[in-house]
């Protein structure tokens, strides 16, 4: 899919090409080799949506909504508990017991994720900051997301001006990691 317009637009791209990984998975019967490779793309398009997320949409939504420190802090405390899953699935292979049960998490956490940004918060803040406002913050995901670690890190700062100092060096190293090791890429 085109990556275009303004953050919502953006972010709501993301969420479909998430989902199309997860449905990828979930085709696959337990144990297959490749539900792990899939499930790579997934943590790699999901950290880069995160750390995008916190750079630059969460401040606006402190910025515009009323209660945006409230909103924010919640959207941040569900990467948090999603990136921690991602840690652990980083850990197993497809056919370990723990692989199953990890993935399951991981996809019921993020698609909790997902329907409460899309029903609740995208609206609020389409409505509340100026369209102006929303095409800039687009063009800065899209900046965050290319510069963005590709590997979860439960420990790193999740707010401005931490995290936007830190997140391009992590992303360096962990594409470079991806690059040697063939992460996310199926094997033949």
């Amino acid at each position: 899919m085109g990556h275009e317009g303004n953050v919502i637009n953006e972010l709501v791209t993301d969420h479909r090409e998430v989902e199309a990984i997860f449905g990828r998975i979930e085709a696959l019967p337990s144990g297959d080799k490749d539900r792990k490779v899939y499930a790579d793309q997934a943590t790699m398009e999901l950290v880069r949506h995160s750390v995008a997320e916190e750079a630059y949409l969460y401040p606006a939504v402190r910025e515009y909504l009323p209660n945006g420190d409230t909103v924010a802090d919640k959207e941040i405390d569900d990467h948090s508990k999603a990136e921690q899953i991602m840690k652990d699935l980083e850990s197993c292979e497809a056919g370990d017991a723990e692989f199953d049960r990890l993935i399951g998490m991981l996809m019921n956490e993020i698609r909790s994720h997902v329907a409460d940004e899309e029903e609740n918060l995208f609206p609020m803040l389409r409505e509340a900051a100026p369209a102006g406002s929303l095409d800039e913050l687009g063009d800065k995901v899209r900046q965050a997301k290319k510069l963005a670690p590709t590997r979860p890190h439960p420990s790193a700062p999740s707010k401005p001006p931490a995290n936007k100092l830190l997140a391009p060096g992590a992303g360096l190293v962990d594409r470079m990691r991806d690059a040697l090791t063939g992460r996310g890429k199926k094997k033949d």
